[in-house]
């Protein structure tokens, strides 16, 4: 019995290393040539495994962190079977939850038979739709192109409004102002001129 048992531990470690073996060369590419297997204790194969697991655990911090939520929450990794009921709920609860949800099984029994009643799209359908898609990518491009050429033409728009608003509307702008000021200087000399004459004649 007790011969059965140690064959039994050195075939799970047998399996164990292989697997070992297996991620290290997944994951650091071909290594070593794997020397020929030397008998030794369980104990110290065991630990050898032990070291080489946790070495790797510190290399690959994603493997670290999947092992800590394994002991955190390891129905994650092994859910419980959907064939039995949580056992922490109890009947009372289950009966529950399942009167609760019963109003909704006709709707969802209709929903189902309404999607299975739907008809399937003619294929030729949808195959005249993928023929039309290189000529929607040309419409595209050309759309593109177009929205780059508007593009250039309102910044030149922009620009010759702004150029004739310099030049045309300022410049005028400018000569009716300057001529306007001379106007006025004009009908002072002649306001004075006027007033001058006036008090000439008075004498």
């Amino acid at each position: 019995m007790e011969s059965t048992l140690d064959d039994t531990t050195l075939s799970t470690i047998s399996l164990l290393e292989a697997r070992l073996r297996r991620v290290e060369h997944i994951l650091y590419g071909q290594g070593d040539a794997p020397a020929i297997p030397h008998p030794e204790p369980a104990a110290s194969s065991l630990e050898s495994l032990e070291r080489r697991f946790y070495v790797l655990l510190g290399n690959i911090k994603v493997y670290g962190e999947l092992m800590k939520i394994h002991k955190t929450q390891p129905t994650l990794f092994h859910p419980p079977s959907t064939d039995q009921p949580p056992i922490d709920l109890s009947p009372e609860a289950i009966r529950a939850t399942v009167i609760a949800a019963a109003a909704s099984f006709p709707a969802t029994a209709s929903s189902l038979t309404s999607v299975s009643d739907c008809p399937i799209p003619d294929p030729s359908q949808s195959a005249s739709l993928a023929a039309l898609i290189p000529r929607m990518r040309g419409i595209e491009a050309t759309q593109l192109a177009q929205e780059v050429e508007m593009a250039e033409l309102r910044m030149r728009s922009e620009a010759v409004i702004s150029s004739w608003y310099e030049h045309g509307v300022l410049s005028a702008s400018r000569f009716v102002a300057d001529v306007e000021g001379q106007v006025e200087k004009v009908e002072r000399q002649v306001r004075r001129a006027e007033k001058q004459q006036e008090a000439a004649e008075a004498l």
